[in-house]
């Protein structure tokens, strides 16, 4: 598994960095955003280093497939209220201009009664 040590979400992953830890397997880590925008914001991080969306290859599909079916699971037992009336969204940021601050691959999924603070 590659990891890169001057990442923050690798620390994060390695426990190096104290997180409030929602889940964890084999390949993903999911997180609790420290600084959230909604009532319910995580990330769910891949524990592969992986910088952004942007490096991606067939080869991650099935891990992109984990991690989108992990979403909504998630976000239910974290306080989202179900689809259609409750719901959440999901938001993965690549690269400067998409706003990506942390150049680790991670799916935020932001839910919970609006309005929130951004988005």
């Amino acid at each position: 598994m590659s990891s890169d040590p001057n990442c923050i979400f690798c620390k994060i992953i390695e426990g190096k960095i104290p997180s409030r830890k929602v889940f964890e397997d084999d390949e993903l880590f999911v997180f609790n955003d420290i600084a959230p925008w909604a009532p319910v914001h995580f990330m769910i991080v891949p524990k592969r280093h992986i910088p952004s969306m942007a490096q991606v290859t067939p080869d991650d599909a099935a891990l992109l497939g984990r991690i989108m079916t992990l979403a909504p699971k998630l976000a239910v037992e974290q306080g989202c209220r179900p689809y259609p009336q409750g719901g959440f969204r999901i938001v993965v940021n690549t690269g400067a201009e998409g706003g990506q601050e942390v150049h680790h691959l991670h799916v935020h999924v932001m839910g919970g009664p609006r309005p929130w603070l951004r988005g």
